[in-house]
């Protein structure tokens, strides 16, 4: 009886940890590493670092952060696309204010969504192409000086 409660709480927490704002999802090829991923961001005074989960495939890209009550301040979510595009995401049952950081695929920021407001279905997207799009609590690119032009680094971020 024990070894089906520790079964049921080993699926209940997998179905917790899945990647959770929907964009429009690119087919991905790979599936996020074992190994902890991070972005870093340069903003010419010091590098900012977030853990980050990866979104490769078309379904992790629809859930993106939706049903999240809270994301700490150093998380977010990383979505890799198979090619550069103009990215647009919606807030439908997201529940958390998000930036989100366009990065083309020479790995500079090219565009900013601050303040993303949750719950909404309003298309947001920068208008030039992006590979990635970095998700992160709103507000923090303001308060930590993330600006267009930065460059970023990936760690263990599996190319497209």
């Amino acid at each position: 009886m024990t070894r089906g409660i520790f079964r049921a709480l080993t699926f209940v927490a997998a179905l917790a940890a899945l990647p959770a704002c929907k964009s429009g999802g690119q087919k991905g090829t790979a599936s996020a590493p074992a190994s902890i991923a991070s972005v870093a961001i340069d903003t010419g005074g010091r590098k900012v670092a977030f853990r980050v989960e990866v979104a490769l495939t078309p379904e992790e890209h629809a859930r993106g952060l939706m049903y999240r009550s809270q994301l700490p301040a150093d998380a977010g979510m990383i979505f890799v696309f198979d090619q550069p595009s103009v990215q647009r995401f919606w807030m439908k049952n997201t529940l958390i204010p998000l930036d989100m950081i366009f990065i083309g695929k020479d790995r500079r920021i090219v565009g900013i969504v601050e303040d993303a407001v949750p719950e909404t279905e309003t298309e947001r997207m920068v208008g030039a192409p992006s590979q990635y799009v970095l998700e992160i609590g709103g507000g923090l690119s303001a308060r930590l000086g993330i600006k267009r032009g930065e460059p970023v680094e990936f760690q263990n971020v599996p190319e497209p």
